[in-house]
């Protein structure tokens, strides 16, 4: 099956690309990278000859509202129009979980956005829903620094390894469209200030961690749990100890 990982070439689309590739698909790693671009619409016509299935891991340049919000309905509706005139029949795209219940966050309204065009669109699609990557954690931290002193809100928080978000993805991409969401979350549930002060901790970081409801997450007030899922979802097999060198939550 051909199957096209449009932002191929980022850190989940590398690996959807090396996980379906090793089950035996034709893949196409699409990005300015190589010459496609879903934003101008450059290559996509090319790119799609043929595929079957596209995955959408793409993501903005910028966290800034418009121009998050730019990007993906641009780049979406000239995915979508390709898609319909190559043929495809099943559109797959990563978004985060909780985006529909942070609307007070720019980036998150355009995730929301992002996922109308999709709904609204004939082609059978899946919709992949992560929580926040380990990976990212040390910028949370950073956007919560002050000082020597990291502030961040007591919510509910459940990160999940890069590696495990690219699984669900391949997964998906490689079935039958769901028409849905499917959502998928680290194994281990605690609060985003616990689990920030143990990756410091781990990585000897001396920054001080301080529960503060006021905080926000990136300085968007938050409800207890609008960064977990809050029915039924995938859970990822990586514990945070095993990508931080021992890092567990304390």
């Amino acid at each position: 099956m051909k199957i096209v990982v449009i932002g191929g070439s980022g850190l989940i689309g590398s690996k959807v690309v090396d996980l379906l590739g090793g089950q035996g698909h034709q893949v196409v790693a699409a990005s300015p990278r190589t010459g496609v671009n879903a934003v101008t619409g450059d290559g996509l016509a090319e790119a799609l000859d043929g595929a079957e299935v596209v995955v959408d891991v793409s993501n903005s340049p910028s966290f800034e509202p418009a121009t998050a919000l730019e990007f993906f309905e641009t780049s979406t509706r000239n995915l979508l129009a390709a898609e319909r005139a190559a043929g495809v029949g099943h559109h797959v795209a990563l978004s985060v979980v909780g985006a529909d219940r942070m609307p007070e966050m720019g980036y998150m309204r355009a995730k929301v956005a992002q996922e109308a065009l999709i709904v609204a669109s004939p082609i059978p699609y899946s919709v992949v829903r992560a929580t926040q990557f380990f990976e990212f954690l040390d910028a949370i931290a950073g956007i919560g620094t002050d000082g020597d002193t990291v502030r961040l809100a007591p919510v509910l928080f459940q990160p999940i390894a890069a590696d495990d978000v690219a699984g669900t993805v391949a997964d998906v991409a490689a079935g039958a469209p769901v028409g849905g969401i499917v959502e998928v979350a680290g194994p281990e549930r605690s609060r985003l200030d616990e689990v920030i002060r143990s990756v410091l901790r781990a990585d000897q970081d001396p920054r001080t961690v301080v529960a503060d409801p006021a905080a926000g997450y990136f300085g968007t007030a938050v409800a207890e749990d609008a960064l977990v899922p809050l029915g039924e979802a995938r859970t990822g097999r990586i514990r945070l100890a095993e990508r931080r060198g021992g890092a567990g939550v304390a």
